[in-house]
């Protein structure tokens, strides 16, 4: 069974990146290593990993992408901090 993963970069310029692959171990260094000049990542390096989560049917990893990245700084932050009352509470 294939695995995808929703993750979030937290940038040098402090903001927040986040995407969805099959291969995360590949999709990191290719951020880390800014293989690509027009990805969001490329003038932000270095990047470091601050979330990831698992999922076995791509579409539900599409759909968390897509729900996050509407998410307010602070949401994103209660997530990558495993506050979940606080996740709950922000907007």
């Amino acid at each position: 069974m294939k695995t995808y993963y929703v993750y979030i970069l937290k940038c040098a310029d402090g903001t927040y990146y986040t995407d969805f692959t099959s291969n995360l171990d590949a999709k990191l260094e290719s951020h880390k290593a800014g293989k690509r000049k027009d990805t969001y990542t490329f003038e932000r390096r270095p990047v470091h990993l601050v979330f990831e989560s698992e999922f076995t049917v791509p579409a539900l990893a599409i759909a968390a992408k897509r729900k996050i990245n509407r998410w307010s700084r602070d949401k994103k932050e209660a997530l990558i901090n495993g506050e979940f009352q606080k996740l709950m509470q922000v907007s």
